[in-house]
């Protein structure tokens, strides 16, 4: 019997789900340093899956492919004409196409982790994964940047020319806040946002008609039965979400790199 059955079997008030939904310690505990968690396992487990997908769609290449390949080239072509090509150019995207399409990959299937059955967890709505993404990217953009155009070049190039004097410092300032400061923030925000308020947006349908069918009468076990179809229903909604994501981080990683080798602002 579940925690929710047992305690409704109790009957104890529902509980609603909140921030220990997101830690799961599998080794160790709170107060450890070293601490094997729930979504740290899940980050490996995609790695292993996506290395063994790319293996097996690759190790029997054919110009007419077959199911695996036919999937992993449409998604490789996806990324690196879609996004790639258009919008870091074709003279340099290609030696940024592992890095975009490792991103995208990895990060759609840890965010179709929370609708897969029994796993129902995205592992992106840890905090320390849109951090450690964004930092990666944060860090290949800037040093393309300044490969390409030296340091003062670089930094040059946060004012468009022509602006009047007394203006180049408000532009040269907010250039900079938003290029050193609120690129990574925003990055690493949106995608933690976005799969954290819909797991918990999740949790509360599933959980709640559980207990709501459990310990109701009839008209509450109605309301279970509708919050059931709800969390359906946001269960579609939360995948689009999750693919959205994905695409958006990897198509913003991309932007940022094109407008750091842009030789004009």
């Amino acid at each position: 019997m579940s925690p929710l059955a047992l305690a409704a079997a109790q009957g104890e008030e529902f509980t609603s789900p909140g921030k220990e939904d997101f830690w799961w310690p599998i080794l160790g505990s709170d107060s450890s340093a070293w601490t094997l968690t729930r979504p740290a396992v899940m980050a490996l487990v995609s790695v292993a899956l996506i290395a063994w997908f790319l293996l097996a769609a690759t190790r029997h290449r054919a110009i007419i492919p077959g199911r695996l390949q036919f999937i992993g080239e449409g998604a490789y072509g996806f990324i690196r004409e879609g996004i790639g090509r258009d919008l870091i150019g074709s003279r340099d995207f290609l030696k940024f196409m592992p890095l975009l399409f490792a991103q995208f990959t990895f990060i759609l299937l840890n965010n179709l982790f929370g609708i897969i059955p029994f796993v129902q967890y995205p592992t992106m709505s840890r905090y320390g994964f849109p951090v450690a993404l964004a930092a990666i990217t944060y860090i290949t953009f800037h040093a393309v940047g300044f490969h390409r155009k030296g340091f003062v070049g670089y930094f040059k190039d946060l004012v468009p020319p022509g602006l009047p004097s007394w203006i180049v410092p408000v532009i040269f300032l907010l250039e900079f806040v938003d290029k050193f400061l609120t690129r990574p923030l925003t990055l690493s925000l949106r995608l933690f946002a976005n799969m954290f308020a819909g797991h918990l947006l999740l949790l509360v349908f599933i959980l709640g008609a559980e207990h709501l069918l459990l310990t109701g009468g009839p008209a509450l076990k109605v309301a279970g039965v509708l919050s059931g179809v709800l969390a359906i229903v946001m269960t579609f909604f939360e995948a689009l979400v999750e693919v959205l994501q994905a695409y958006i981080f990897t198509l913003l990683t991309a932007l940022y790199i094109g407008g750091a080798l842009a030789e004009e602002h």
